[in-house]
């Protein structure tokens, strides 16, 4: 291999293999219904395998009103209720990284339908981070063994007949994965919509060097590739509607942050002073709190009650 030629990237290589399968055959292509909740901006899919209606849930949300501490169900039942209609069996529940904007609803999910619980090898870093933040006791586990199933870059799975596989894509949290499903790929909050943009980097373990790499992958995958987004905030000018799909090649040209001729040092210029003007999540320290335990809330203390901590002047 010459100095000047790209190192080799096995996994991105097999998630390409894994989409121009599915392009060339639209039985490998699976089929995705998703959930917008516009309370905290968050999509959720259902992706499933039309030959087996086999399914994975992506990225759930547990409905949270943060001035009384209430917790529902709506959300989570309208995915519950869809597959219930489509006679559709659970094999998956996965998360892209642990959110720090809503609270996943993966247990009450997987007590319904059944399915794995999955998220990236390094939440044991996330867990490690904010397990000291939280001031968790040795009684929390930071070995990841809240879940069922950790990722690694490369790791193949299926969901009934259609392949799957998974790239590591941090930059905005240490944990973050991109499932690519067939002809399709979940990024997460790595990307958002074209008009705009990228995901920010300014919590603890996150890189906006690291994310630009991250993006380049996900970038060199077909353009053709569906693209079904965790996250839109309809807020660029003259956009009136929430989207949340699109395609690699209109990220690839079209991207505000990110398109063909950004370079890495200016991504990372725009993405540092940008996320100075951020304000902090509103459900960070609960959403974290939660999800980085496999989306269990703290044991209940000795009055049957349960209890989110809340660490000032940390973050």
């Amino acid at each position: 291999m010459s100095a000047n030629a790209p190192a080799p990237d096995t996994a991105r290589d097999q998630a390409t293999s894994v989409i121009t399968a599915a392009l060339a055959d639209p039985r490998k292509r699976p089929v995705v219904k998703s959930f917008f909740d516009e309370a905290t901006f968050t999509v959720s899919h259902v992706v499933h395998d039309p030959a087996t209606k086999r399914a994975a849930l992506i990225d759930s949300v547990l409905d949270f009103d943060p001035p009384s501490g209430r917790t529902s169900h709506a959300s989570a039942d309208a995915l519950i209720a869809y597959i219930e209609a489509k006679d559709l069996t659970v094999e998956w529940l996965l998360e892209t990284h642990a959110h720090a904007d809503h609270l996943s609803a993966a247990p009450y999910l997987q007590d319904k339908l059944g399915g794995r619980l999955a998220i990236g090898h390094e939440i044991v870093t996330v867990q490690e981070v904010f397990g000291k933040i939280f001031n968790e006791g040795t009684e929390f586990r930071r070995d990841g063994s809240q879940f069922d199933q950790l990722f690694n870059d490369g790791d193949r799975f299926r969901i009934g007949e259609l392949d799957a596989t998974v790239l590591h894509v941090p930059g905005h949290t240490p944990a973050c994965l991109a499932y690519v499903i067939g002809d399709a790929v979940f990024p997460g909050d790595t990307l958002f919509m074209p008009d705009y943009g990228t995901a920010r980097c300014d919590f603890p373990g996150g890189d906006a060097r690291i994310l630009y790499r991250s993006i380049q992958r996900l970038l060199t995958l077909p353009d053709e590739t569906r693209v079904f987004l965790c996250h839109d905030y309809k807020a660029p000018p003259g956009r009136t509607e929430f989207a949340w799909e699109t395609t690699i090649g209109a990220e690839r040209t079209g991207n505000i942050h990110v398109r063909e001729g950004v370079s890495e040092d200016e991504y990372v210029v725009m993405r540092t002073q940008r996320d100075a003007t951020l304000a902090v999540p509103r459900l960070i320290l609960p959403s974290v709190q939660v999800n980085m335990n496999g989306g269990r809330p703290p044991e209940p203390e000795s009055n049957g009650v349960r209890y989110l901590k809340l660490p000032l002047d940390v973050l």
